[in-house]
């Protein structure tokens, strides 16, 4: 923290941010940046994918910028860490409205903002960008952020941000790449979700990672399941990462193509845990082979559908005033090839069916339309 501290008195002058950039090279935090030319001084912000719990401090320190405390602690300790408080934060409304004054003013830095909401290793994968950001200002510049340390991992789950920075200056260095993308502007009638959807999939392509549907959340229960379920490590040895692949990484299997198998599943098996997903895809290493697996597994998408439709059902219902019902295994199990492509296709037809209903009954629009 005193650290921070001393960062944000002396980086104000050029020799100041002479003396940060000694003083970090010298606790081994080291920046590389590319595309410097392409930075846009007019631009009112930008959007980063998220590695660190220190990502908004190193890009400050090559460019102007504020990134708002969006949870934990205000005060000084909020101001010690780099960020800029925000009163309405508790408010998700409240908040995008002082945003979008403060990106509608002249004369202040720009802000930088992290729409994953939460950290990766980023070596597999983005998590799912917010669409909230994107509506602050039709303009943005993308940043490409990669974060290299030797031995020790970037980041672990349920670590506090004091505990990453002691790991920080315990290991032997830490390499920041920034790279600067065109500033680019979403067109007429492109929604919120589209737009952030297209800034994902270029950051994703520069970083060399795949751009996936996991949420905050979706790593969050992970995590949560992985606590009760992991054996217990020794206090000494530091966790491994838990990053985007995180489904995956205790698998022993290739992350970006357990991830990419698994978004497939997860198209055409909406209802089905991702995890579920990624445990079978390690067995069999085939989309096809697992979608049978758990088209076939009742007692899994059973479960999985009584939850569904009990979360559906506190929402709306049909005219009829009763909740879907879906049946997706098959009564036996074809005797050839062609018996059993049918088969799925029916019970694929069946699921798509399904969450259609749920997509109506969950938006009150009307079946017809």
């Amino acid at each position: 923290m005193c650290f921070w501290s001393a960062v944000h008195f002396l980086k104000a002058s050029s020799d100041g941010k002479f003396i940060v950039r000694i003083m970090c090279s010298v606790l081994g935090m080291h920046v590389r940046q590319r595309n410097q030319r392409s930075r846009d001084k007019n631009t009112k912000l930008y959007i980063c994918n998220h590695v660190t719990d220190f990502d908004h401090n190193i890009i400050n320190l090559l460019t102007p910028c504020n990134t708002p405390q969006l949870e934990g602690s205000t005060g000084f300790v909020c101001w010690a860490r780099g960020f800029m408080e925000i009163h309405s934060a508790s408010v998700q409304g409240t908040m995008t409205e002082s945003l979008q004054r403060y990106c509608s003013s002249d004369g202040i830095p720009p802000l930088l903002l992290f729409p994953e909401e939460d950290t990766t290793n980023g070596r597999a994968g983005l998590l799912k960008f917010s669409s909230w950001p994107f509506s602050l200002t039709d303009s943005i510049q993308p940043v490409a952020l990669r974060v290299t340390r030797p031995l020790v991992a970037l980041n672990t789950p349920e670590s506090s941000w004091l505990m990453e920075l002691l790991w920080t200056f315990f290991a032997p260095c830490t390499v920041y790449h920034v790279s600067w993308l065109p500033s680019i502007s979403r067109q007429d009638g492109e929604s919120m979700q589209e737009f952030a959807k297209k800034v994902q999939e270029l950051l994703a392509s520069e970083l060399g990672v795949v751009s996936t549907k996991i949420t905050k959340a979706d790593k969050a229960e992970h995590i949560k399941r992985k606590r009760h379920t992991a054996p217990q490590t020794s206090a000494h040895v530091r966790p491994a990462s838990i990053g985007l692949g995180f489904m995956v990484q205790s698998l022993g299997t290739d992350d970006h193509q357990i991830v990419r198998m698994a978004q497939q599943v997860k198209d055409v098996l909406p209802h089905v845990p991702l995890n579920v997903i990624t445990k079978d895809l390690a067995k069999t290493n085939c989309v096809d082979a697992t979608i049978t697996n758990l088209l076939e597994n009742k007692d899994e998408t059973q479960m999985e559908a009584t939850e569904t439709s009990t979360e559906s059902s506190k929402n709306s219902s049909f005219s009829s005033g009763s909740a879907p019902t879906i049946k997706p295994a098959a009564k036996s199990f074809g005797k050839s090839p062609v018996d059993r492509h049918l088969s799925l296709q029916e019970r694929k037809e069946a699921l798509y069916n399904f969450a259609r209903r749920r997509y109506i009954e969950k938006h009150g629009l009307d079946q017809e339309d």
